[in-house]
This record gives structure tokens, C-alpha cells and sequence, in this order.
């Protein structure tokens, strides 16, 4: 059995509890308890989160030889924890085979001198203080998650659940974690390299009638997608399609369609083994100098980079 334990801090974001849910699903997949997960605290007794809940804690005298330690994040993480709480986490992450931070979870390791000369990545918001704060710390703040030997770090909330996920396929294969991922409704299996932000959530149009046109163009990216293709689909005339687009997400049409088109060529870049000529055609580029071309505008750098880094990431 893989004995999971959760370190929870006063203030401790709820939603990190959601990636047990991967553990729990896991052992709901396998047919069998392939992981034991517990929540403990510095003194044990009730720990309450940032939103008020109350979670019901063990010691960190009882936790024994984890396998896994999860360090779950906080709403104040320029605050350090007491000097108890730092010295235990040295404690845990040496005896531990892995050690994980959730969101601002990175702030403790780094306090604690676990996350020294590796790489490793939070929430974009505090990326830049967790860069000042700790120096010796390579800080990637635009990754969902990192793993640098021994060490795990996430993003925002939401990508605790892909790290945990990607736990779940190292240990138990990528079947498994596929399964897990069907059974949580998860839309998309998230890779550590990619980005924290999504071009459809940037451009977050006010209408269901543009938010179907985005769909509808995101879906069909190899094809040229002309305006008057767009406003056919939601009813509307091009003129009126392109004055109430511009209105809602603040970039014409074609701007909007070329991020999404430079955000789909990316993940498939980093996620998949196709040539570039393949991946400039099923994102609808007119080739790959065109795809190249958009990349440099909008990366800085050519997509030979973009996959070259990705290959770095584990």
C-alpha cells in the first residue's frame, strides 16, 4: 500500500482536499486499496481552511514513513509557517519518496529548504515572490506542474489534480490513470509542460451565443473559418457577428482565431510526437513558415523551442 499524507496549514486551501479524489478513484479503478490517504497537522485535532471548513487532523508524531507527502497551499503564502512546521517538512521530505507542494504548497518547501537549485513551479500570481523570496529556487511560473526528482511542485488549485493524476500514472501506468481521469469527467489530461493559461478563458466572452462560436471554431481549427462561416453558426449577420465579438472579448475574429490557433499548435507540439508540418495543418496554418511565423509573434520563439523545451519537462 502507498501511504498518502496531507500536510495542512491554518488557512489551508479547500480545494487542495479535491486531489484525493484522484487517490480515492485510483483504488475504485484497481479494485483494491493501492493507496491509504490521511491529513495530519503540525499538533493534530482541527484544522480549518481558508473558506471556513473544518478538517479533522492526525499529528505529524503519528505520521510515521509516508510514501507521499502533499503539501497543500494557503490564501497567505509570504507568510511562513511556525519553525516547527518547517522543521518537520525536512523531516518528511527526506524520508519520503516523494514530496509534493500544491499551488503556494511550494512556499513551505522552499521555506524549508527542500526546493533548493531544482526547478519548480506555483501559481502564476506569486510566481515573481517565490522568485525574490528564494533565489536559489528555479521558479518555471508558467507550467501546470514540474517534477524534479523527488520533488513535485503545482500550479493554481485546479492543477493539483493533474499533478496527482500524473502520480497515479508513474506509480500504477497510464491505463490506470486514464481510467481514474474518465472517471473524474476530466476533459483533458493535462501534461507538467503545459501552460497555466488557456486562450478560450483569456478572451471569456459575456454571450452563450460567442462562447458557441468559439467552440465551434475550436473544433474545427484546420479549416479556414472565415467570418461569415462564424456568424452562420450563431445567426447573425457578419457585421453584426464582428461588432458584438469585438464588443465581448475585446479582439476581432481573425486575432481571436489565430490565439487559438497558436494555443492548439502549442499543446500539440509539446504533447505529441507529429512533425510540425502536421501539426501547422491540423491547426489550420497555411504552413508551417506561416505557423512559424505566428509563433515568433506570439512566443518570442520558433516552434523547434517550444517542443525542444518540452522534452526537458518529465
Amino acid at each position: 500500500m502507498h501511504r498518502v499524507g496531507y500536510l495542512l496549514t491554518e488557512g489551508f486551501q479547500v480545494m487542495a482536499l479535491a486531489t484525493q479524489s484522484v487517490f480515492e478513484f485510483a483504488n475504485i479503478v484497481t479494485g483494491k486499496a493501492v493507496y491509504k490517504v490521511q491529513n495530519f497537522s503540525q499538533a493534530g485535532g482541527i484544522v480549518s481552511s481558508s473558506l471556513g471548513l473544518h478538517v479533522d487532523t492526525l499529528p505529524l508524531t503519528q505520521a510515521g514513513l509516508a510514501d507521499s507527502w502533499l503539501v497543500a497551499g494557503t490564501l497567505t503564502p509570504l507568510t511562513p509557517p511556525d519553525a516547527d512546521v518547517l522543521q518537520s517538512v525536512r523531516g518528511l521530505a527526506d524520508g519520503a519518496r516523494r514530496v509534493a507542494g500544491i499551488c503556494t504548497g511550494s512556499f513551505v518547501l522552499a521555506q524549508a529548504g527542500v526546493l533548493d537549485n531544482r526547478r519548480v513551479t506555483t501559481h502564476w500570481a506569486f510566481a515573481p515572490a517565490l522568485r525574490r523570496m528564494h533565489p536559489s529556487v528555479n521558479v518555471e511560473d508558467d507550467r501546470i506542474f514540474i517534477i524534479d526528482g523527488p520533488v513535485w511542485t503545482s500550479a493554481g488549485m485546479t492543477a493539483g489534480v493533474d499533478m496527482a493524476l500524473g502520480m497515479v500514472e508513474k506509480d500504477l501506468g497510464s491505463e490506470i490513470a486514464r481510467s481514474v481521469a474518465h472517471r473524474l469527467v476530466m476533459h483533458q489530461r493535462r501534461s507538467g509542460g503545459q501552460s497555466q493559461h488557456s486562450e478560450l478563458l483569456s478572451l471569456s466572452p459575456k454571450s452563450d451565443r460567442i462562447q458557441s462560436a468559439l467552440d465551434y471554431a475550436r473544433k474545427h481549427l484546420n479549416r479556414p473559418l472565415s467570418v461569415e462561416e462564424l456568424a452562420e453558426v450563431v445567426h447573425l449577420s457578419p457585421r453584426q457577428f464582428t461588432r458584438v465579438f469585438t464588443a465581448e472579448t475585446g479582439q476581432s475574429p481573425a486575432k481571436a482565431i489565430e490565439s487559438l490557433r497558436l494555443e492548439a499548435a502549442r499543446l500539440l507540439i509539446e504533447q505529441s510526437s507529429h512533425s510540425l508540418d502536421v501539426v501547422a495543418r491540423e491547426t489550420g496554418f497555411r504552413d508551417r513558415r506561416h505557423m512559424r511565423e505566428v509563433f515568433m509573434r506570439g512566443f518570442g520563439v520558433p516552434p523547434q523551442a517550444v517542443r525542444r523545451d518540452s522534452r526537458r519537462m518529465v
